[in-house]
């Protein structure tokens, strides 16, 4: 009997459906490989969609792409399981007082819980989404059942913690009574769900709170073992915020931070740390972590930060001469005029960056690798010595100039000749990266240039003033930055001094110039820091390129994370 009454409750499926999915999950497996097998075939071009091809792979092939796109369609088999309960027990009745079993089968097929259950079961099977007949409890109080929760009806929550332990929640003032400001996300509080904001505190194991947050911070902290709140809830609907992954521009430590609610829940972090933000909902305060894990935290939010950077006097303006653009001019000093070029005549260096959004992308190589760094610092010899460890991968621009060519200069070859009204009707026109005046004498970087080098396929090496950055970190030249930093004093001193006794370089740089190289290498570092993907000391040529080329390697073997609007 019990085996044929349970053999009516099963799922009936016909063979034919199974069939049908099979063939859609094989049509649907065999689609997805050969998209991915375009999508490989697409990745090794050079044009500007290279990075939404890469992230478009990336994205299907995720496993969690894969289960989402093969999970079988669920439906039900019939509408009518209220109706068929009633007939079971029909059956069951005779039987129940003889057997046990049917017995406890009655009981179970009458309970509250379980008609409910079968009710709304028949509801959503039937599409039929009204208010659903009265609950098989109908038999208790209706005056009771339809009354109203109370506005001021509290609710014990017990917890379990031990001394010393945060819960992850702070809380706020409100018209004299401690209201819960915010819930940390993945917090005790949190994976427990008990809790919500808005909720008002009124006891803990008996004691009334007061008013004071501080002191409630304190009680919670200290208190261990069970722990029991008495609470007015909210009844808030709790809703899904938006999370975002930003990089941070500058260091934080919240036990030094005195605009902070609750020094224990805030999140510490360095610049160039990448964190997962839960929570922007107050204007304040952040909910973030760390992507390699642990607890959440509160960090100030950009409007804040912005609020407080306001206020801090910045540094001198960095000054714009860098090493010169082009090589090999000696003599006697001259006057050197530089500019920033294309329509941002002048980069606006008062930016301030806090936290930029980004995206984690799957390997990929970039398109143009910018070495930035102070003059005399060594850039340019890393520069070469990339282009001659792998011609076949790394190239360069050819500088213009508006000079005359030399009796043995060809065109093309260390200059692009042209003429001063040439350069001077580019230059208007924005298509120079950047350029200077030398001597009488124009030289520059064209944008053209750039793009000639790209679309062989090579990465581009550029050596460029700091300022051409705000140009270059866009999606359409996807650049690597990498900051060669200048060494101690004494060890850049050493190190000139060395390179003279081998012959690599005949001048010998004077105190005051080795100072300058210094001093304008931390300047750059303050006001341009937060361009840069990977810094080198160069405090020997040898292992700052093997710390270069590995760098570039990773980044054909290893996931990256880009600014978000290179690939949105």
């Amino acid at each position: 009997m019990a085996g044929t009454v349970f053999g009516r409750l099963s799922l009936e499926e016909g063979d034919s459906t199974n069939s049908l999915e099979g063939l859609d999950n094989k049509l649907g497996t065999e689609a997805m490989h050969q998209a991915l097998d375009t999508l490989s075939d697409s990745t090794s071009s050079t044009t500007a969609n290279d990075l939404d091809l890469i992230f478009l792979k990336g994205i299907m092939e995720s496993p969690v792409a894969h289960e989402q796109f093969e999970e079988p369609k669920l439906e039900a088999v019939r509408e009518n399981n209220v109706e068929l309960v009633q007939d079971i027990l029909k059956e069951l009745s005779p039987i129940a007082h003889s057997s046990q079993a049917a017995d406890e089968l009655v009981r179970i097929l009458k309970e509250p819980h379980f008609q409910s259950l079968l009710e709304t079961h028949d509801s959503v099977a039937s599409k039929n989404y009204e208010t659903p007949p009265p609950s098989p409890c109908s038999f208790m109080d209706a005056a009771l059942n339809n009354q109203p929760v109370p506005p001021d009806a509290v609710r014990m929550v017990g917890i379990r913690k031990v001394s010393g332990e945060h819960l992850g929640v702070t809380f706020r003032v409100e018209n004299g009574e401690l209201v819960i400001a915010r819930i940390l996300h993945g917090g005790m509080i949190d994976q427990q769900g008990l809790l919500h904001v808005g909720d008002i505190i009124k006891e803990v194991n008996g004691k009334e709170v007061g008013n004071d947050p501080k002191v409630l911070q304190e009680m919670l902290k200290e208190a261990s073992g069970s722990v029991v709140l008495k609470i007015l809830p909210s009844y808030q609907e709790p809703h899904t915020a938006r999370q975002a992954f930003v990089k941070c521009h500058f260091d934080y430590d919240p036990s030094h931070d005195n605009l902070i609610p609750c020094k224990e829940a805030g999140l510490s972090f360095n610049s160039g740390d990448i964190l997962q933000i839960f929570n922007q909902e107050d204007l304040n305060w952040w909910q973030a972590c760390h992507i390699e894990g642990g607890s959440a935290g509160l960090i100030p939010s950009q409007l804040l930060e912005e609020k407080r950077k306001a206020f801090v006097k910045r540094d001198l303006e960095l000054a714009t001469a860098g090493s010169p653009l082009c090589a090999g001019m000696g003599g006697k000093k001259k006057k050197r005029m530089m500019y920033l070029t294309t329509k941002n005549a002048e980069f606006d260096r008062h930016e301030l960056k806090i936290y930029e959004e980004v995206a984690k992308v799957p390997p990929f190589r970039r398109k143009t690798l910018v070495l930035i760094g102070a003059q005399g610092v060594g850039r340019r010899s890393l520069k070469n010595k990339l282009m001659v460890s792998d011609s076949q991968r790394y190239g360069t621009t050819v500088p213009f100039t508006s000079r005359k060519p030399k009796v043995d200069e060809r065109d093309g070859q260390m200059y692009s000749f042209m003429t001063r009204s040439e350069m001077e009707c580019d230059i208007k026109n924005g298509r120079f990266l950047e350029h200077g005046e030398y001597d009488g004498n124009f030289y520059g970087t064209k944008i053209s240039s750039i793009h000639e080098v790209m679309e062989t396929g090579k990465i581009c090496i550029l050596d460029v003033n700091p300022q051409a950055l705000k140009v270059l970190r866009t999606s359409e030249f996807l650049p690597y930055v990498v900051f060669i930093e200048a060494p101690d004093y004494e060890v850049l001193k050493a190190m000139n001094r060395s390179a003279i006794e081998l012959g690599v370089v005949t001048k010998q740089m004077t105190d005051s110039e080795l100072k300058r190289t210094v001093d304008e290498s931390e300047r750059i570092k303050r006001a341009y820091g937060h361009y840069f993907d990977l810094c080198i000391i160069n405090d020997g040529h040898e292992a700052a390129f093997r710390t270069l080329r590995s760098a570039l390697e990773k980044l054909t073997t290893e996931q990256q994370w880009v600014p978000v609007n290179w690939v949105f």
